[in-house]
């Protein structure tokens, strides 16, 4: 086998021109756009009356749809996020959409921070709860951890 054959990266085929960059790329568009454009100039003189307005016709009706594209894009709109919630009249700033967004979640965070808050309080509320009444309870705290204590417990009283 051949150490040239084992390489996964993509290579050009000999002879073949590399891939320009992308500014090159535009400028051979831009190039090709414009000998289309001349082509189809010098071809539209040998057209007939009838091609001739036929096309006036469509050229008029794509500047009609722009103009009318181009106005709807100025006019405010009701915009929307990906979520779906409407927004009147701003839809195009992107600050007061990043703070909507981050609101929803700053809330839940705050709003789990206080649920565990809420609960190691009571936690703490019921271990009091328990100290305090073994604390004032009668029978000395060893008397719990001693096992006959709890055989006695466990046995019925008569």
């Amino acid at each position: 086998m051949n150490q040239n054959s084992l390489t996964l990266a993509p290579r050009t085929p000999v002879g073949a021109a590399p891939i320009p960059p992308a500014a090159a790329l535009d400028a051979l568009q831009a190039r090709f756009a414009l000998r289309v454009t001349a082509g189809l100039t010098e071809r539209s003189r040998e057209l007939g009356a009838d091609i001739d307005a036929r096309l006036r016709f469509a050229r008029e009706k794509a500047l009609e749809h722009a103009r009318a594209t181009r106005h709807a894009e100025l006019a405010p709109a009701i915009g929307s996020t990906r979520s779906g919630a409407a927004l009147l009249g701003w839809a195009g700033s992107g600050w007061w959409l990043r703070v909507a967004s981050v609101l929803p979640v700053l809330a839940l965070v705050g709003g789990l921070m206080l649920i565990e808050r809420w609960q190691a309080n009571a936690q703490v509320t019921v271990a009091t709860e328990v100290d305090a009444a073994l604390l004032t309870d009668e029978l000395p705290p060893q008397a719990y951890s001693d096992a006959g204590f709890v055989e006695f417990l466990k046995t019925p009283n008569d």
